[in-house]
């Protein structure tokens, strides 16, 4: 087996807003042609988030080149990957944001300026992955962008509201700001009311349920059983509005598959274990 080349930290500029856009790359250089599977992550997190590199990992050796981005108003600058030192951008952050990021990067990938020769990249076979609210973001890229061959998704929401009830929006928009507690770091991050007047302004584009219902690629949906941030019922309804799709339940499984941050083990917790195989198995099938 050829060892694992990784490209760490690829730095795009936003052609939309004027921040970075930070990118990891991971496989084999061995000259047989790969399928890429792109990750993004979800809500307070970036591309290094707890288990993701030994994930980039499990996948770079079972003959992918997997590819991660850090979303560029995630609260990370280029100095500071790994921690939340940009409140700023994290307050102006939005789902419109994430998607055009998302978009940016795959253009550069499918461009002759990809740091990736010809002979290790199957654009043919080019497949999309999402977590948590990463996972919502994935279902609207595979329904707008056409490159995308098959998508899987862990843990995803199926809307962006669920956790936004009434009296909190009211609040939110008379104060024009919500604080996110992250219990990890001990932070109250900031979150603008934008983002509620982006998905309100981008409807069409932002409706998961819709894009769900139009997609017409294979579809893999990973969920924990014991999921207590994003339930279960987030699966079964985009199953319910894609039939065609596959539902797999992690019986016992939470949010993060067992990841945590920081994570020092070299191997996958075996609720992402049971992730990791699937998603591949999935992916190399079609």
């Amino acid at each position: 087996m050829a060892q694992i080349k990784i490209i760490d930290n690829l730095t795009l500029d936003s052609r939309y807003h004027g921040k970075k856009i930070l990118a990891d790359i991971r496989y084999q250089a061995d000259g047989i042609l790969k399928p890429v599977a792109l990750y993004i992550h979800g809500f307070k997190a970036f591309k290094d988030w707890g288990i993701n590199n030994v994930m980039a990992d499990y996948f770079a050796r079972h003959g992918f080149v997997y590819v991660k981005i850090s979303l560029s108003h995630n609260g990370t600058n280029l100095q500071n990957p790994k921690d939340f030192v940009d409140l700023d951008a994290f307050a102006l952050n939005n789902f419109s944001i994430e998607l055009d990021d998302t978009g940016m990067l795959i253009d550069y990938l499918f461009s002759s300026n990809s740091p990736l020769l010809s002979k290790e990249l199957d654009l043919d076979r080019f497949f999309l992955i999402g977590q948590s609210r990463g996972g919502g973001i994935a279902i609207l890229k595979a329904h707008e962008d056409s490159r995308i061959k098959a998508l899987a998704t862990w843990a995803a929401v199926s809307n962006w509201k669920w956790s936004w009830d009434e009296e909190t929006l009211k609040k939110w928009k008379e104060e024009g700001v919500q604080w996110i507690y992250n219990s990890r770091t001990k932070q109250n991050m900031p979150l603008n009311y934008q983002i509620v007047e982006d998905l309100t302004e981008n409807q069409k584009r932002l409706n998961i349920e819709n894009a769900a219902k139009e997609l017409n690629i294979p579809f893999l949906l990973i969920h924990g059983t014991d999921d207590e941030t994003v339930p279960f019922q987030a699966g079964e309804d985009l199953k319910t509005w894609n039939p065609s799709a596959q539902l797999l339940p992690i019986e016992g499984a939470t949010h993060t598959f067992g990841g945590k941050h920081p994570f020092s083990d070299r191997e996958l917790p075996l609720p992402a274990q049971q992730v990791a195989k699937a998603t591949i198995e999935f992916f190399k099938s079609l």
